[in-house]
This record gives structure tokens, C-alpha cells and sequence, in this order.
């Protein structure tokens, strides 16, 4: 008896199939790290800098890059930290240094706690 095989039987169309699928999942998980470093990453860089840096820094300065990285969570959709960064903007340069460093403080341990990032093993490429 003769057993006709279909194209999709063969072993290598399914070889390319399962290949094709791991490219996309890959695909999808490097540009969600990319959105991950563009967005929590560089928020966190920038607020430490405004942090460790505020002594030389004018108010409005401060005040302006606070609320810019308020956008970038909000944007990542870390809405908490985005609210009480945002507050901690408004607070610059008033009377209330105090509320402001507490606020910046609260808005840190947020996102810190929310946003830890999952080590990656190095993928290998030739």
C-alpha cells in the first residue's frame, strides 16, 4: 500500500513554522523591553539625576522634569507614582520643600515596587 505524504507532513515546513513563531514572540518581548527602557527606565535615570543633582538645579527646572517623568509613568501605566510625582512637581519651589521630598520619596518607592524588572538570560546572536 502507498502512503502519499502532503507537503505539510514534511518535517521542514513545520522546522520554518516553529522558527517563524519563536521570531515573532521574540520580536514581541524585545519591543516591550524597548517601551519598558523608554518609558520606566529612563524615568527612573532621569529622577535621580533631578534627585541627586536638585541642589543645582532652579526650581522650575525641577519642576518641569518631575512632570515629564509623571508623563512617562502614566504612560507605562503606573498611574499611582504618575499622581504623586505630579504633586511632587507642583510642590517645587514653594514653601513646602518638605512635602515635595516626602512626595519625590513616596513616588520612588512606588514605582520601585511595582516595576522590578525580570532578569534575562543573554540570547545569543551570530
Amino acid at each position: 500500500m502507498l502512503a502519499y505524504l502532503s507537503v505539510s507532513d514534511c518535517y521542514w515546513p513545520r522546522e520554518e513554522k516553529d522558527l517563524e513563531i519563536t521570531r515573532k514572540k521574540m520580536r514581541e518581548e524585545i519591543l516591550e523591553r524597548i517601551k519598558y527602557v523608554k518609558t520606566c527606565v529612563l524615568a527612573r535615570e532621569v529622577c535621580l539625576l533631578v534627585r541627586t543633582n536638585r541642589a543645582v538645579l532652579d526650581p522650575k527646572d525641577v519642576r518641569d522634569v518631575c512632570m515629564s517623568v509623571s508623563k512617562l509613568c502614566k504612560e507605562e501605566g503606573c498611574e499611582e507614582p504618575s499622581e504623586i510625582c505630579r504633586k511632587a512637581a507642583e510642590a517645587v519651589g514653594s514653601d513646602e520643600e518638605a512635602k515635595y521630598l516626602e512626595l519625590c520619596a513616596q513616588s520612588c518607592l512606588k514605582c520601585g515596587e511595582a516595576r522590578q524588572p525580570t532578569p534575562k538570560k543573554a540570547t545569543y546572536v551570530s
